[in-house]
């Protein structure tokens, strides 16, 4: 049984690894100019021709998971598909995927798991009842699985965004007491990073741009990462804006605030290490200590102290 187990969580990693390498190779976008070279440079190519050059993930991974997701969208209620949406904006859109393909991706892992769980089943001749038990079992994980890698993905983002906004807010600062605008110094952040924080600034910019009132602007995007910081600082923003108060002024409070809570944080991280520490000190490095030092002397001991010659 434990090598049946060892064998089980291997392929069953394996799988996972598999299906989102293929997405991950289907996300990334071609060069356009380069396909039309390729399409009109060269002899006219069959249809086949044309299907066999593109990845395998958008071949045969991802027809399946829309597939499935067609039939999952029929059941699933929408109450849970908004929040599934909530939680991809979270996360940052990994992967360009919509609500549609998440539920196909929800459903072909599960069929996947189940899939290996039977196999294993097969292989080691459990009887029928526990072949069963491992179906439901199977299923339920699958299906929930890459929620759990969603929320990884969207814990990730936010402590990413978190380390990222006192640099941000210090940016913001200068350029308004500068003589910018607040929307232009959200323009600076984007040309100045290319990271989570400001991929947030450029598509709110976009929104203020084709016409989206900017205090609702401002507060999409806080609703779109969730950091405590974020939202606080968003909430002062707005409020400087509508009661007409110095935008710069509110700016230079902020992140000094910013500042206190990023060195609170590294101190508390810093008074927590000893803590955290005494796990390995305890079961790995005082053990191997008391070996080397005491182990010679209770070997000597054990033979010549019990046996005295």
């Amino acid at each position: 049984m434990p090598l049946a187990a060892l064998l089980l969580a291997a392929i069953f990693g394996l799988a996972i690894l598999v299906v989102f390498v293929g997405l991950a190779r289907s996300a990334s976008a071609p060069n356009p100019v380069q396909e039309r070279l390729q399409l009109y440079g060269t002899r006219p190519r069959t249809l086949e021709e044309i299907e066999l050059s593109q990845p395998f993930g958008e071949r045969a991974v991802v027809p399946l998971i829309r597939g499935l997701a067609r039939l999952l969208n029929r059941t699933a209620p929408q109450k849970n598909v908004e929040e599934i949406r909530h939680r991809l904006e979270l996360a940052g859109n990994p992967y360009n995927w919509s609500v549609s393909d998440f539920l196909g991706l929800r459903g072909l892992v599960a069929i996947i798991t189940v899939a290996i769980l039977v196999f294993v089943a097969v292989v080691i001749r459990a009887d029928p009842a526990i072949i069963l038990l491992l179906i439901g079992a199977g299923g339920v994980l699958g299906f929930y699985l890459p929620l759990l890698w969603l929320g990884r993905r969207v814990r990730q983002r936010q402590h990413r965004i978190q380390r990222q906004l006192p640099d941000a807010m210090d940016l913001l600062t200068i350029s308004v007491e500068s003589g910018l605008g607040f929307d232009a110094a959200m323009v600076k952040v984007t040309e100045k990073w290319d990271n989570d924080l400001s991929r947030a600034f450029a598509r709110t910019i976009a929104e203020i741009r084709v016409g989206k009132l900017r205090r609702e602007a401002l507060r999409d995007m806080a609703k779109r990462i969730e950091v405590p910081d974020f939202t606080n600082f968003i909430a002062a923003i707005i409020q400087a804006d509508q009661l007409g108060v110095s935008i710069a002024k509110v700016l230079r409070i902020q992140a000094e605030q910013m500042r206190v809570k990023r060195r609170q944080r590294a101190e508390e991280l810093a008074n927590q290490a000893p803590v955290k520490m005494l796990i390995p000190l305890t079961f790995l490095i005082f053990p191997s200590i008391f070996i080397v030092l005491l182990g010679p002397t209770v070997l000597i001991f054990m033979a010549g102290g019990f046996n005295p010659r």
